[in-house]
């Protein structure tokens, strides 16, 4: 704990956090204006591919640990979702629930979580528009259950609802908008990931080229995108028809272990409308910062084709037309070349009246590579645990906690990956069609210099 945690009520958490040359203050607790962390785009149990414990009872202990406040319910179009959420949820502040006390299970430090719920769902609209079969991801936040069972109502006569937490529907997204500003006019939709080649609103695949293109007349309705894993703000401030569009980040988590990998800081109400109400705003006082991969890491940054083991830069895509050298098929084009298609700005550009953003890699990766195992290993959650009993949450401990304080907890190559990783001294091969990137902090040398080094505290 730091000197300035004891200060504070114990319902309260502080930490100082360095952003643009001044320190800005993240307090979370039972006040209404306060700074927090959310993570507005997760998927339940129910959605395909997806972990049996993404559930309300785990998303609300493992969120405290990461240090996020609000999270996404995500999914509530599914019938048996939905159940769920108004069966364990309770309402909070306004447009916002908390987990019922009898589903409450405690957290890594022993405590019982405070997390706050916002209802969302991603919908995946399949059609045809002109000549080409677009495939687009809109996120879908609702400010009460009444306005998500009108549009679950409206959406149950399109699709089956009911076969994937993530409905895959034959709707237009500019229909898809009209029908859930028609339920609620406070109820709002983002393109999600707007930039993956093959399921969003930019995608280089199966999207289109700007906002009004695909949501027509409509298009003055949508305030926001989502980056996606595999950008980050800076390459989308190249667009300046992105200008007056606020940049939003989240984990679009599968797993308990990645919500938070991205994530949004506000300075706000805590509430459903000081929420979209800061974001609409793009205003640096409101919304304070996203949090980001670094996108490099994502799976689409790069071109390729990973059948044959091809990664290309657009340079390279450009000289093979696109065309992939092992099986002679098109490359799936990601999202560096994408944007640098749709640019009207030179890479590099800045501007320091957006919202800034701070690229993290997840604790239990610096770990991992700290280690030399993967980031499921036994010997990361026994580094991890006393890490978040110590210093609050993971969020805390890559951005603000400082070095020597760490270095009384933890091992020597994990302080040290942490300040790397701080420092953006690491090495990433990028990910492409479909693959993760491959963070490196270490090389097999730093991990023998450093092991050298007497660790101050073990288990």
């Amino acid at each position: 704990m730091s000197s300035f945690d004891a200060l504070l009520p114990s319902n309260l958490f502080f930490a100082p956090r360095k952003a643009g040359g001044f320190f800005i203050l993240v307090v979370i607790g039972k006040m209404n204006l306060m700074k927090f962390i959310s993570d507005l785009h997760i998927h339940s149990k129910y959605s395909r591919a997806v972990s049996p414990n993404m559930v309300l009872e785990e998303l609300d202990r493992w969120a405290d640990d990461k240090g996020i406040l609000v999270m996404g319910t995500g999914d509530f179009t599914h019938p048996a979702w939905f159940k769920e959420i108004k069966e364990k949820l309770e309402p909070a502040e306004p447009g916002l629930f908390k987990l019922k006390l009898a589903f409450k299970k405690r957290t890594i430090k022993d405590t019982l979580a405070e997390t706050r719920f916002m209802l969302t769902v991603e919908i995946s609209s399949i059609y045809r528009r002109g000549d080409k079969t677009r495939r687009v991801h809109n996120l879908v936040f609702a400010p009460d259950l009444a306005t998500a069972e009108k549009i679950n109502a409206q959406l149950s006569r399109i699709g089956n609802i009911a076969s994937d937490g993530r409905p895959i529907l034959g709707l237009d997204s500019e229909e898809l908008l009209k029908i859930v500003l028609s339920a609620n006019s406070k109820a709002a939709v983002l393109p999600a990931h707007a930039w993956t080649p093959w399921f969003s609103v930019f995608g280089s695949m199966s999207g289109f080229d700007t906002l009004e293109e695909c949501f027509g007349d409509n298009a003055k309705h949508i305030f926001a995108i989502e980056t996606g894993l595999s950008s980050d703000p800076a390459m989308n401030w190249r667009l300046s028809k992105l200008d007056k569009i606020a940049l939003i980040s989240n984990s679009d988590s599968h797993s308990l272990q990645r919500i938070g990998r991205e994530a949004n800081m506000f300075d706000t109400e805590l509430s459903y409308d000081g929420i979209v109400g800061a974001i609409k705003s793009n205003d640096p006082k409101k919304f304070l910062m996203t949090i980001e991969f670094f996108p490099e890491e994502g799976k689409y940054h790069y071109d390729g084709h990973r059948v044959c083991s091809v990664v290309w830069e657009p340079e390279e895509t450009f000289k093979n037309k696109g065309i992939c050298t092992g099986c002679h098929k098109p490359v799936t084009v990601g999202v560096v070349n994408r944007v640098a298609k749709l640019a009207d700005r030179p890479s590099g550009y800045k501007d320091t009246r957006r919202v800034p953003y701070v690229n993290l890699v997840t604790l239990d990766q610096v770990i991992g590579e700290a280690l030399d195992v993967g980031p499921k290993a036994k010997a990361v959650k026994k580094e991890y645990d006393p890490l978040i009993k110590a210093f609050g949450s993971e969020l805390n401990i890559l951005m603000n906690v400082k070095i020597n304080e760490l270095s009384l907890v933890t091992r020597p190559r994990i302080v040290e990956g942490i300040n790397r990783m701080r420092a953006g001294k690491l090495k990433i091969r990028p990910g492409y069609d479909g693959e993760y990137g491959e963070v490196r902090i270490f090389n097999d040398e730093d991990r023998k210099k450093i092991a050298n080094r007497s660790a101050p505290f073990s288990h």
